[in-house]
This record gives C-alpha cells, sequence and structure tokens, in this order.
C-alpha cells in the first residue's frame, strides 16, 4: 500500500510521458488535417459523363457535365451520376483521412479518446 495516495512504481513519470505522447500525437493529427483541407478529390460517373471535385474540407468545388449527359428527357439519369460521382469523391475524402488516422495510431481503433483529437 503506497504512503500518502502517491502512485506505486513511478507512475506519474509514466503518465507524464503518455501525456505527451497524446500531445504530440494530437499536434500531427492536426498537420494531417490541415493537409487533408488543401488537397482536391475527382471522382467520375457514367464513363467520364459527370466529373466531381471536392476538397478535404469536404466541398464540393467544381462539376463537369460532358454534353451527351443532358439530356433534357432523362433528368433523372444525370441527377443519379452526379450523386454517384459526389458519393465516390466523398469515399476518397473519407478514405484519405482514415489513411491519415491509420498512419498515427498503427491501427489501432480502439483508443476511443482519440476522436476528440479533431479527425
Amino acid at each position: 500500500m503506497a504512503k500518502h495516495g502517491g502512485f506505486p512504481g513511478g507512475m506519474p513519470g509514466n503518465m507524464n510521458n503518455l501525456m505527451k505522447q497524446a500531445q504530440r500525437m494530437q499536434r500531427q493529427m492536426e498537420e494531417q488535417q490541415k493537409e487533408l483541407e488543401t488537397k482536391e478529390f475527382e471522382a467520375t460517373a457514367g464513363g467520364g459523363a459527370v466529373t466531381v471535385k471536392i476538397s478535404g474540407k469536404r466541398e464540393l468545388t467544381a462539376v463537369k457535365l460532358a454534353p451527351e449527359a443532358v439530356d433534357p428527357d432523362d433528368i433523372e439519369m444525370l441527377e443519379d451520376l452526379i450523386v454517384a460521382a459526389v458519393n465516390e469523391a466523398l469515399r476518397k475524402v473519407d478514405e484519405e483521412s482514415q489513411s491519415a488516422m491509420n498512419s498515427l495510431t498503427g491501427g489501432l481503433g480502439g483508443l476511443g479518446g482519440l476522436g476528440g483529437f479533431g479527425l
């Protein structure tokens, strides 16, 4: 039993190291998030009939339509192609974000508190 409620075995030093590691990881995650936000992700649908660009901030920045994609009698197909392209571009953003997170955590997904680090 430890005297005066202290930690046996030098625990405070280990806690300091753990806190430093957590702070370092938080800084790295913030840096990677900033880097991700500067990237642009592109996806197409309908064999290139629709092309979209999404920023790393998950904002739609561009939509390009091939003339053959614009059929006034089939607006529904164009709408579907746009949705498919946007969803694919967003998937790419998520994939890149997850890859960055895994590189920092070594794939340890069970560290519940990491979500508070901005990713």
